[in-house]
This record gives structure tokens, sequence and C-alpha cells, in this order.
């Protein structure tokens, strides 16, 4: 990149040419958003988080990374309200899912009832993802940090 170019942002673009190229990522094929060992962020997100006994408890908004461990960390998944009001939205830790090919979604090691103790969190109310927060969050599920 010479001294002139400079790197281009959400905002640079209209959204007109952001729908475009969101079509476009939909339009791949799959070799290029999931392997046999790996799938894509974009294919996660949107996924149906089911209990084990089969009941539907949410869907995954969002992933958390860890920036330097390069791992993912948690699966935040929304739960309740209607069309994104009044929606919570629970970090669970990504040892705690397991890929049902059957059901097509995630399944965690929690019932309906349990999760609505489970720490959760506002759409505008994020918590500070730090260390003693991960630990709460982990305890919860029966894991370690």
């Amino acid at each position: 990149m010479t001294q002139t170019q400079t790197l281009k942002t959400r905002n640079d673009f209209s959204d007109t040419e952001l729908e475009r190229r969101a079509q476009f990522d939909r339009s791949r094929p799959l070799e290029r958003d999931e392997t046999h060992n790996l799938i894509s962020s974009s294919k996660v997100e949107g996924t149906a988080v089911y209990a084990t006994d089969g009941e539907k408890l949410g869907s995954i908004d969002h992933v958390m990374i860890g920036k330097r461990s390069g791992r993912a960390e948690y699966a935040v998944m929304s739960f309740g309200g209607f069309l994104g009001i009044g929606e919570d939205y629970h970090p669970v830790p990504w040892d705690a899912l397991d890929y049902d090919t059957e059901r097509g979604g995630y399944v965690v090691n929690i019932d309906k009832s349990r999760l609505a103790n489970a720490p959760s969190y506002a759409r505008d109310a994020q918590p500070m993802f730090d260390r003693q927060y991960g630990e709460t969050v982990y305890a919860y599920y029966g894991l370690v940090y």
C-alpha cells in the first residue's frame, strides 16, 4: 500500500454497495464458508441453539473471539423477546456447545428454566468481557475458564 492509499471502512460505502456485497457473500460456494473442520462465523450467526431435550432455546447472535488467542471464547445467544425487542443475550462458552447435524444447530447442556438465571445482558448493556466475567460464565456452565 502506498502512502496515498488508505484503507476503506464500512462508512466509506453506500448502503446499496454494502447490501450488494452482503448478497455476494451469501452466494459464495459452501467450500468457501465451511470445510470438514472449520465454519465461517457468518454461518454460525443465526444458528439455532437447543437444550439436550430438543427444546429450542434461542439462536446465536454473534461470536466473541479472543484477540490474542484467536480462539472462539463465546457464542452469544439471543433469547426471548420478539423481533429483537426485549431480547437478552447469553454468552455461552464455545466449549459448552456441541453441533448436532440432525437438528442443524448447537446443543448446550442446560434447560430453559436454568437458562433464565444464566449470565446475560441487554443489547445496550454489554458487560466487560474480562477474566472475572469469564470465570463467572464458564463456572455457570460447569467449565473452567
